[in-house]
């Protein structure tokens, strides 16, 4: 039964367990259809409570932290309070799966111990629920249960589990879940069949399914998650328990096993690597040996025991929507009886999937570049072709860069008790500003509203390259935004996030005038626009207002930005940075180089644009500004309003 030779060892540091204390269920729900008959023979071979606390001892040696209990219903056991008090002593954290008519106030003491506890609604009245259930009075007794626990002080989560027979009332479900507890989570939107085998209990199942439209408006997915991990690497999510990278063979467990920390235990003491393996081959006998040898030897060499074989490779294995798909093998077995079939039923949720994707991106998401960085832009309610000024359009592209900092726009405001604000490290109107061990939150106000409900909040990680941001139902019905971070503009980041790449903004003007680029730098008033208009139809406007300089492979280049002034000229094109000309108006047109190296330094961080969060930007400025003095030509440039200083200019 065990390979012999020892494979290569699953990490042992913290494992999470799952342990069924019992397939019996007093809910005769179809979520607890029995795959073993429940006869007093299997009873009487369910595991004993010493059994059970020399398992829990065994794992916990092998760093077993965690535990998750379910069934059945657990609390049909009659040890069940010795059994969860012992396990819930010796773990860091715990879960609970019930159906809470057998709660009563000495199991609700019990389950004031810390830990994620989940109770199951499958209706919002008696009547529905009771006819899902089977079991007349089970609501209420859910209800008296959920009364105990409010009484011991004990919090819980409610569990929606949406089907045929009450998805009719899934709003009202909601409704009452959310006035039952402040924690509510929907539970399994599609149902898998029994491993029985037998067709009148799986037909039933498949009677209580939702239609795949459904089933993705109940439970939509991440399209960013999906973003995200595609270009972190080449893992591909499969369902909500397991992740696979790219199969290179035909093993169809290989890769699951070997990133898997936790495993499964029933009622019996068969121990493997899922819950859902029910397959008797692939679990390991407990009472006849020991946990490390199942968890170091056994279950590592169940690797090589599931191939898929050319009927895998041809269907699942191939399939352009593997990536939208929650097919597992596991789920292959238990509706066909071998885990190389498709299972037609979660082809259909993933091409619902893919479609709801797609539309997603269309209306949800935008990219934009800037200074060689590319902005994923996305939100939880829809952008149209009026949501952000005009100037963005020529800033837009179609997929992230190298360089991508992803905003993330939500559609509600928490309050300041919901946040762990941190140390305050900024404090000047319109924001303050809290850095945590690993991020930062910024609070502040939307400019030239005073309006204190219209508070703005947002979170960003240390380097400012993801960020949340939470919107006023207010700020999101304008129109033609002017930032797309919605601040008062969006230098706030990119200046911040520049410093960390050699660049930063400058207040100035720039062209690419005969292939280089400059940069004209001045304060208000000192003709930074008028010095565009001159040269208008000499080269590509960039920016009447605001420019970037950023380090490149061979010197500094200058980045158009769509931070313009009084002209609405911008550019996102970049060139290579010629010259910075300090603009004075005067009589006359004169070019005059500025030799002395300080006076170039003084002059840059003069106009340098700075950022709310200062902690250790000034540093990184101060540096690359220094790079910048010491490569870039600087000239101190006379004009005097006419055209000539085209000439001086192409003569340079």
């Amino acid at each position: 039964m065990i390979k012999t030779q020892r494979l290569e060892q699953i990490p042992r540091l913290p494992l999470d367990g799952m342990l069924d204390l019992t397939y019996r269920c007093n809910n005769h729900c179809l979520h607890c259809w029995l795959w073993e008959p429940q006869t007093d023979e299997v009873k009487r071979q369910e595991l004993t409570f010493e059994e059970i606390r020399q398992i829990v001892d065994e794992a916990r040696q092998m760093g077993c932290q965690a535990w998750k209990i379910s069934g059945g219903e657990p609390m049909l056991r009659p040890d069940f309070p010795e059994i969860f008090d012992y396990i819930t002593r010796k773990s860091v954290h715990y879960s609970l799966n019930t159906n809470g008519t057998l709660i009563t106030p000495e199991i609700a003491k019990l389950m004031t111990h810390r830990g994620r506890k989940m109770i199951a609604l499958y209706g919002a009245t008696a009547e529905v629920h009771d006819r899902v259930t089977r079991n007349p009075g089970s609501f209420e007794a859910m209800l008296r249960g959920i009364e105990y626990l409010n009484e011991a002080g004990a919090g819980y989560e409610i569990q929606v589990i949406p089907m045929r027979a009450n998805f009719h009332q899934y709003d009202q479900m909601l409704t009452l879940a959310q006035e039952l507890s402040p924690n509510v989570r929907i539970g399994s939107t599609w149902l898998f069949l029994s491993a029985s085998g037998s067709e009148r209990v799986n037909q039933s199942i498949r009677n209580q399914r939702l239609s795949s439209r459904e089933v993705i408006s109940i439970d939509p997915p991440d399209p960013l998650r999906d973003l995200d991990l595609k270009r972190a690497s080449e893992i591909t999510i499969v369902n909500d328990i397991c992740s696979f990278t790219k199969v290179r063979d035909d093993r169809l467990f290989a890769n699951c096993i070997q990133n898997r920390r936790d495993f499964h235990i029933d009622p019996y003491g068969k121990m493997s690597f899922c819950g859902f393996i029910k397959d008797p081959a692939l679990r390991y006998d407990l009472k006849m040996g020991s946990f490390q040898e199942s968890w170091d030897l056994f279950i590592p060499s169940l690797a090589d025991v599931v191939h898929g074989r050319q009927e895998y490779q041809e269907n699942c294995g191939s399939c352009e929507l593997r990536g939208d798909c929650m097919i597992c093998p596991v789920y292959a077995y238990l509706e066909h009886g071998n885990y190389s079939s498709r299972v037609d039923y979660l082809c259909q949720i993933a091409e619902e999937s893919r479609r709801y994707k797609e539309e997603w991106r269309l209306s949800h998401l935008r990219y934009y570049k800037i200074g060689g960085i590319t902005i994923r832009v996305s939100a939880d309610f829809p952008f149209d072709e009026n949501t952000f000024d005009q100037k963005f359009d020529q800033f837009q592209v179609f997929e992230a860069g190298d360089d991508l900092i992803t905003l993330h726009h939500i559609s509600s405001v928490p309050d300041e008790s919901d946040l762990n604000l941190g140390k305050e490290i900024y404090n000047q109107q319109p924001w303050a500003i809290y850095q945590q061990k690993d991020a930062y939150v910024y609070m502040g106000y939307t400019p030239h509203i005073p309006d204190k409900e219209l508070q703005l909040r947002a979170i960003f990680n240390q380097d400012h390259t993801v960020g949340t941001i939470y919107n006023p139902e207010k700020i999101r019905k304008m129109k033609g935004l002017t930032s797309l971070t919605g601040f008062a503009s969006d230098q706030i980041l990119i200046a911040r996030v520049l410093a960390d790449r050699q660049g930063f903004y400058l207040h100035a003007s720039g062209i690419i005038f005969n292939g280089q680029g400059l940069l004209f730098i001045g304060h208000s008033g000192a003709g930074k626009s008028t010095m565009l208009k001159i040269l208008r139809g000499e080269g590509e406007i960039l920016c009447d207002d605001r420019m970037i300089v950023r380090k490149g492979e061979e010197g500094f280049r200058i980045h158009g930005t769509w931070s313009h002034g009084e002209l609405p000229d911008v550019s996102p094109a970049s060139a290579p940075l010629r010259g910075i000309f300090y603009l004075e108006q005067a009589q006359e047109n004169a070019i005059i180089p500025i030799d002395n190296f300080q006076e170039r330094l003084s002059n840059v961080l003069s106009f340098i644009i700075k950022p709310l969060q200062t902690a250790d930007w000034w540093e990184k400025i101060v540096d690359t500004a220094v790079l910048v003095a010491a490569e870039v030509p600087a000239y101190h440039l006379k004009f005097d309003l006419s055209w000539d200083i085209k000439d001086l200019l192409k003569q340079l």
